[in-house]
């Protein structure tokens, strides 16, 4: 009996085991870490709703979405997060292995901002000598900034300088006329006066109706692990509703940005509606399409069998 009892117990615990290592493992490159909108996958693993749907994320923390897109067409990663719009059109009319599974955001909570003694008061005021940042090449800021000198006709040089937080320092040290950021980064310094903004994504009425940043992924991964895709997706869109359903996901936030509760809230109810970061729909693309040729990322814009192709949104379950 005893034998008996401790084989059976044995045997649980292999189930047990079993169990235990079932979640399908999947890689993301997610740009800019601290953000609220790319916590997403963040706090969602936090909060065990992505391993409720038998998923474990290792994610990689990108400059930016040109990184996050080349890390998705190499193979290194499965699922890239916030990859610029723009960037994915041009890349997958080159024929890189890379579809839109979500919007990422559809409207945009970046800032462009001065030292407190520029003597820029507006992005209009930017001349010939003003440089101009954004964190990558083919990221969503780089094709803001490309908005922003199209609309109020400027001759400035856009300058890739990576994250907020290396874009600080030459921005103060006068390398850089104008810097970018995203909350939370930057607050201090504007609650302080060291700095100014002067621009905000939503300023350009085109930008508050696109989605600027999408939830890309490898095509490989999307036709060989089809059921892990649509589990990712379930749990990402399970995981906004919680991120704006009470104060849990604020503390989660908090903890994992290295801010306070107060902040947090501040982010999310001034600057990120839910609707900002609802991946199921990806919005004006006719408009962005038509950046995309303007700045020749596309050669012309693509047909309708070709976006078919590009975005593939698992549907809501």
């Amino acid at each position: 009996m005893k034998t008996t009892t401790l084989i059976l117990a044995g045997l649980l615990a292999s189930a047990m085991a079993g169990e235990a290592i079932a979640a399908d493992n999947l890689k993301l490159a997610v740009g800019q870490r601290g953000n609220w909108d790319t916590a997403v996958a963040e706090l969602g693993q936090r909060a065990g709703i992505f391993a409720k749907h038998d998923l474990e994320l290792d994610l990689l923390y990108t400059q930016g979405g040109g990184e996050t897109m080349q890390a998705v067409i190499s193979g290194s990663v499965d699922i890239g997060v916030a990859a610029g719009t723009l960037g994915v059109l041009g890349a997958f009319s080159k024929g890189a292995p890379v579809r839109i599974i979500g919007a990422e955001a559809t409207g945009a909570a970046d800032f462009w901002y001065v030292p407190a003694d520029s003597k820029l008061q507006s992005l209009k005021d930017a001349d010939a000598d003003t440089t101009i940042a954004y964190s990558t090449n083919g990221s969503s800021t780089n094709s803001m900034v490309l908005g922003f000198i199209n609309e109020y006709g400027l001759k400035s040089q856009p300058v890739a300088t990576g994250s907020p937080a290396a874009t600080f320092t030459p921005v103060m040290t006068g390398q850089v006329d104008v810097g970018w950021s995203s909350p939370p980064f930057g607050f201090d310094a504007l609650d302080e006066g060291k700095i100014r903004i002067i621009a905000r994504g939503n300023d350009i009425e085109a930008i508050r109706n696109q989605s600027i940043r999408t939830l890309i992924a490898n095509q490989q991964f999307m036709a060989e692990r089809p059921d892990e895709l649509q589990r990712f997706m379930a749990a990402y869109r399970e995981t906004i509703d919680w991120m704006y359903s009470g104060d849990e996901a604020l503390q989660t936030y908090a903890e994992f940005a290295d801010t306070d509760v107060p902040t947090a809230k501040r982010i999310r109810d001034e600057f990120f509606p839910q609707s900002l970061i609802d991946p199921d729909e990806m919005s004006g693309m006719p408009a962005l399409m038509e950046d995309a040729v303007k700045h020749k990322v596309l050669t012309e814009k693509l047909s309708d069998a070709q976006l078919a192709e590009l975005i593939q949104i698992p549907a809501r379950q």
